[in-house]
């Protein structure tokens, strides 16, 4: 009897809520969510709670403190979820990034690092020991490792090993979660999904588990692409899961995007960075999630990077106690006369930048409109063949591209052995301070290599970007600046060498020691290059900041986005995931676009003037067969209310999925309803009632929709649209319907007025 006390009490709160409010909003495939209505059911939902704890026992107060901190429990949950899949993530992919080169066979579950921490070996070169085989050794103990034989069989064993892992990639994608393929940040991210876009199946379990797999063959094949990208996409998914564990978001939409304190989890488990993610998170939010989201999200956002933070330090996934891959600290502080090198790599970095995205989103483009974009099978493996062909041969782009980075961000040592740190220098003490010297043999061909890298690496990543397997753009774009930045590292090094009287060096670079460290040069290229490919600015640097773990370079950091930032923006004005919002048609109202024309509300209104008659619905003349039909011949979402034909006046309006369930409803639960049945959405009904019962339907209309007159500016309009997250307005004239305007009319009217072709907006 209690338990049916309790489940009547909880169904009593929701019949009353649906009393109020009509059913809840269940949104079909490619729509946008109401705002303003999923917000009000949550009020509504929350002020009964409140109401029938004052007014009952125990079992009401504890519904009300579970609906209180359910919130909490899902940014936990997810926290938690969202650091362990990361780690293991990140575990697999080194694994299987030197998987392409050897194995250790004694402990196969090891990759190379690991393998040769377990050895016994006093000292070995580099990454060789004598626990890790490569491939041609383990066929041939006796082989020459400088022979041609050796070298012949491990570039074909990497270029097959690279081939398996991106085809179980592609399949897999292509059969279980075609959803799965890309960086997801663009749809996951707040312009599109976050801000009110239904995509079904984007955060689904299946997508989240093909994804997860998918990204560690992806980036063991040794693909131009990073993992950080996705991993946002795998924090999203984890939230929209777990979410459905409390029915105050998984039943809500609105709700739901409220309680994406997952956010920041997202770049939790993809940077290994804390502070940054709540400011991210505000920062990239579109304009209707700034309006709509409280202040309380901040502060989940806080706690889910605590979280995900402490589960990525404890399991520890890069063997070296920090939450990042690229760790460094620099001994020396840098100097005043850097800052132009520094902005002149900001400048490069926003050149390279924009090249990179003009041509990604060309050859995108071409991918979507020929028949090229029919074979994501032959496309992926044509471009991991001529990946690992060019890459082999070339010790910089055979290394993962993380490690890649993690080698030019990191300053040479006396006991480096790298070609990079190949300079003339006699050491006798191990604790002698390291002076400025001459570049060795092994700088000048590292330079050679390093710009066939960045030249290869450019190229291929604008073509991998965007194939049907899991594809991030941040590690690719550190690498373009961290070689640049090297590179011109190693140039003012050797100036500072060669001229050390100069009155930029004076003061400084005359004493004997080193005084420009390369490294510091490649960590400000990857900020710059970063910057201009996804325009990120503030939260880049804490990020940056964050891996070194000095604010002593916050100043450099800050000179180079701002250039990149400045020439990306003078040379285009999108990032690489606006761009791609745009290329799919994704319904996104850009905040930083200004609305230059002077076009009314009238003209953009469907229908417009001289045309046919607008769909509508009067509020006590129309049969339940009327309404019927009207639903069976139009598509529309929802229907203006009027007084009559004749007066035309506005009381409200109502969506189609409500009317069409409210009518099926009342068909098999009121008795005597048939087709004329008239359908009433008054507040009272005239008794006595002659003829067939009425269906009243009051409740589920909207009797304050947000209106313009006619005359209203379209920019007016679409700072609603923006700033409401309104899916519609209707337009009247001195009280009277005249049209309505739905986002899709205003994203149209954009693109026409831009001479952009206006049905390539994504809606259902």
């Amino acid at each position: 009897l209690r338990c049916r006390g309790h489940a009547a009490s909880s169904g009593g709160q929701q019949q009353e809520l649906e009393e109020q409010l009509g059913p809840g909003a269940q949104y079909e495939d490619f729509h946008t969510i109401d705002w303003q209505r999923d917000l009000a059911r949550d009020r509504m939902w929350h002020r009964l709670i409140v109401k029938r704890r004052g007014q009952g026992g125990l079992w009401e107060t504890l519904v009300g403190f579970n609906d209180a901190w359910s919130g909490w429990l899902c940014v936990l949950l997810v926290g938690l979820a969202a650091g362990a899949i990361a780690a293991v993530i990140d575990i697999g992919a080194l694994w299987m990034k030197d998987l392409k080169e050897g194995i250790c066979p004694q402990a196969f579950w090891l990759n190379k690092e690991q393998c040769c921490w377990a050895s016994n070996d006093t000292f070995f070169k580099g990454d060789d020991c004598k626990q890790w085989y490569r491939w041609p050794e383990m066929f041939d103990s006796g082989m020459d490792k400088d022979g041609a034989g050796f070298y012949l069989l491990s570039y074909l064993l990497y270029v097959m090993w690279s081939v398996l892992f991106a085809t179980l990639a592609v399949m897999l994608v292509r059969t279980f979660a075609p959803y799965a393929c890309g960086s997801g940040i663009p749809e996951a991210s707040a312009p599109t999904i976050l801000s009110g876009f239904i995509i079904r199946g984007y955060l689904g379990k299946w997508t989240l588990t093909i994804k997860s797999v998918c990204l560690v063959l992806a980036v063991g094949a040794g693909l131009s692409l990073g993992k950080e990208g996705p991993l946002v996409h795998v924090a999203c998914c984890i939230g929209n899961i777990f979410s459905y564990l409390f029915p105050k978001y998984g039943k809500n939409e609105a709700k739901k995007r409220e309680a994406s304190g997952t956010f920041p989890s997202r770049y939790i488990v993809s940077c290994g960075v804390r502070v940054v993610v709540p400011n991210f998170h505000w920062g990239r939010r579109s304009p209707q999630v700034s309006y709509y989201f409280p202040l309380k999200t901040l502060w989940r956002s806080f706690f889910c990077a605590l979280v995900a933070a402490s589960v990525l330090r404890s399991i520890n996934p890069f063997g070296n106690d920090h939450l990042v891959m690229f760790y460094v600290e620099y001994d020396f502080p840098w100097l005043f006369f850097e800052l132009f090198p520094f902005v002149l790599l900001g400048v490069l970095g926003g050149v390279v930048a924009t090249i990179f995205i003009k041509c990604n989103i060309r050859w995108c483009r071409y991918r979507k409109e020929s028949r090229l974009g029919q074979y994501p099978i032959a496309e992926v493996l044509a471009i991991t063949v001529i990946t690992a062909v060019v890459s082999f041969p070339n010790e910089y782009t055979r290394m993962n591209t993380s490690d890649l980075i993690k080698v030019l961000f990191s300053q040479c040592g006396i006991t480096d052995v790298s070609p990079l740190c190949d300079y003339r220098r006699n050491f006798t003490n191990v604790n002698n301070h390291i002076d400025v010297a001459e570049a060795g043999p092994g700088v000048y061909t590292s330079l050679w290599q390093l710009s066939l890298a960045l030249v290869f690496k450019l190229l291929i990543t604008i073509f991998t970007f965007g194939i049907k397997v899991p594809a991030g753009i941040f590690i690719p774009s550190m690498a373009f600046g961290a070689i640049m930045g090297r590179m011109i590292g190693i140039a003012v090094e050797q100036l500072a060498y060669q001229y050390p009287t100069l009155w930029v060096f004076q003061g400084a670079c005359n004493t004997g020691e080193n005084c420009v460290t390369p490294g510091l040069y490649a960590m400000v290229g990857a900020a710059a290059c970063l910057g201009g490919v996804t325009r990120m600015t503030v939260s880049l640097v804490v990020i940056m900041f964050e891996l070194t773990g000095s604010v002593r370079y916050i100043e450099p950091l800050m000179a180079a986005v701002m250039a990149s930032k400045w020439v990306g923006d003078a040379l285009g004005k999108e990032g690489i995931y606006d761009a791609h919002i745009h290329l799919n048609g994704y319904p996104f109202l850009d905040s930083k676009e200004e609305f230059a024309h002077t076009t009314l509300a009238a003209d953009v209104m469907q229908p417009r003037r001289g045309e046919g008659p607008l769909c509508y619905i009067t509020q006590d003349s129309m049969t339940v067969e009327e309404l019927e039909c009207l639903l069976k011949t139009t598509d529309h979402n929802g229907f203006p209310v009027i007084v009559s034909t004749e007066s035309q006046y506005l009381v409200g309006f109502v969506l189609r999925k409500d009317l069409s369930l409210a009518l099926a409803n009342a068909r098999k639960s009121q008795v005597g309803v048939v087709g004329s049945s008239r359908a009433l959405f008054v507040s009272q009904v005239a008794t006595p009632w002659t003829g067939p019962p009425p269906v009243t339907l009051r409740r589920i209309l909207d009797l304050a929709p947000i209106t313009v007159t006619d005359q209203t500016p379209m920019e007016t309009v679409i700072d609603m649209f923006r700033k409401l997250g309104l899916r519609q307005t209707l337009v009247t004239h001195n009280g009277k319907i005249l049209g309505i305007i739905t986002k899709k009319d205003v994203l149209r009217h954009i693109k026409l007025l831009a001479n952009e072709d206006p049905e390539s907006v994504l809606f259902n």
